[in-house]
């Protein structure tokens, strides 16, 4: 067991959680339910999922932003490296870039992010080209520190809204852009601040954790209005999002509906639902999708905060199910876990991470004592949920939908089409019994079958072939069946 990843993350919990999924069900007991293909009702292009990168430090639970350089690739030795791209990476399309805290290098005036330490963009790079993501996420958890109304990265406000200020900042944002182009980054997305409801520490300023910037609703408008259209001119494929954490049901949000001229500016609506059980999805549809104006919504940060080291197979189908009912029931084109890797040192890994990494220079074996300096292992508990999605969920297929008999929130379907025309079905059941999907194709093909769970990767299971399908997946499980 990891001892410092189980203790007192109640006490740091941001978003509370519930860690019992399951009902009462008699584990003799076994369930069946019904499910067509309308193979004729293709919707959403799904492009793919993300993750984030922690490219610098920061401390344990989250508490402050320390000088010594704990990253990753960085830390890692060159075969670890190579085994971190091509064995957890590869399959991911998207990859969170966090400006004014992961990437939170300063220019002399501090008005521009740059590489903290040596190689830091080589590195970013060396990422994105060996793992074969697209590109980056870039979005800011505080602007440089010259932009802002305390003069620092933890907390404060932006310092002006005024025509002449909005120019400058703007025009500063684009800089951080170019500076990340010129390094060999590409740009698939672009978020103007993270979670902008946070860090308006004037009350409070005990509280300055990390990078954080508060923006009004008014002061998101205005910026955002000034900077869209020139992040635009510099980048017109970008896909521009607000507000990476309400979604569309933000109050900032209601401002860029009002204003047509922005409202085309933005790509998409992200939110931060970390950590919610997947039934959300399903009950809260309406309130994900509502006042969306037509442009897709989806989660762009997931993980567990507080973790609950005694039902790891709880979080691991929860994890399986959020991804899936973000696509089925609010026709998300992607989704993003929260980090890579974490440091073995910071507590909240355990529910923040797909992976642990030891730091070059930690001697500390009482967690992961298996673990040598730069070197890496899993975390099952939350990379076992994701692993198929990469695997058996190639970047743009179409989703199709699923007629279901009845809609259960623990024995969840979705299925798709692949670029190259092969069905593909995902399963999950957490309902405490064994259950049977039967499942009506449009034709007879044969499907080949994989299991996942939160002790196994990518078991075979006996293959099917037919117009019917009959599949008994076991309790906590997902799978994946391709057409073959």
């Amino acid at each position: 067991m990891r001892k410092t990843l189980h203790h007192s993350l109640l006490n740091c919990a941001i978003y509370s959680f519930c860690a019992c999924f399951l009902p009462a069900v008699s584990h003799c007991q076994t369930h069946q339910g019904e499910y067509t293909l309308q193979v004729d009702k293709p919707q959403q292009t799904i492009l793919g999922l993300g993750f984030e990168i922690q490219s610098d430090s920061i401390g344990s639970g989250n508490h402050g932003m320390p000088d010594e350089v704990t990253a990753v690739p960085h830390d890692l030795i060159p075969g670890e490296r190579t085994r971190f791209y091509h064995d957890m990476l590869h399959g991911f399309r998207y990859s969170r870039l966090a400006m004014g805290l992961y990437l939170r290098g300063l220019d002399t005036e501090k008005k521009h992010i740059i590489e903290r330490y040596p190689g830091q963009m080589n590195d970013l790079r060396e990422m994105m080209v060996e793992s074969g993501i697209e590109g980056f996420d870039v979005e800011y958890w505080s602007p440089a520190p010259y932009w802002k109304s305390n003069q620092r990265y933890e907390g404060g406000t932006i310092r002006s809204t005024d025509a002449a200020f909005a120019e400058q900042f703007s025009d500063a944002l684009v800089e951080d852009l170019k500076y990340l182009q010129a390094h060999g980054l590409h740009i698939s997305m672009w978020g103007l601040q993270n979670e902008p409801g946070i860090g308006d520490l004037s009350k409070d300023p005990t509280k300055q954790m990390y990078s954080t910037c508060f923006y009004s609703a008014r002061d998101y408008f205005d910026i955002l209005k000034i900077a869209a259209p020139k992040v635009r001119t510099l980048l017109p494929e970008v896909q521009i999002h607000a507000t990476s954490w309400l979604g569309p049901a933000d109050d900032r949000s209601a401002l860029i509906r009002q204003d047509p001229d922005l409202l085309r500016q933005i790509d998409a609506w992200t939110w931060h639902q970390i950590g919610h059980n997947s039934n959300d999805e399903i009950t809260k549809q309406a309130y994900y999708m509502g006042k969306s104006a037509d442009k897709p919504v989806y989660q762009n940060e997931f993980e567990y905060q507080p973790w609950n080291s005694s039902k790891p197979e709880d979080y691991f189908i929860n994890t399986a199910q959020s991804i899936m009912n973000w696509m089925v029931f609010e026709n998300s084109p992607t989704w993003f876990w929260l980090h890579a890797l974490k440091p073995v040192s910071n507590f909240e890994a355990k529910g923040y991470a797909l992976g642990f990494w030891r730091p070059q220079g930690d001697t500390d074996k009482s967690i992961e004592p298996q673990l040598e300096p730069g070197h890496w292992e899993y975390n099952p508990d939350n990379w076992n949920a994701i692993a198929g999605f990469l695997r058996y969920l190639p970047w743009n297929s179409v989703r199709i939908s699923v007629n279901e008999d009845s809609v259960r929130n623990n024995n969840r379907i979705m299925a798709w089409r692949t670029p190259s025309g092969k069905l593909g079905i995902a399963l999950t059941n957490r309902s405490g019994a064994p259950f049977t999907f039967d499942i009506k194709l449009a034709k007879g093909i044969r499907m080949a079958g994989r299991r996942y769970t939160v002790s196994a990767l990518d078991v075979a299971v006996p293959s099917q072939s037919g117009k019917t399908l009959h599949i008994n997946v076991p309790d906590r499980a997902i799978e994946f069946w391709t057409e073959r």
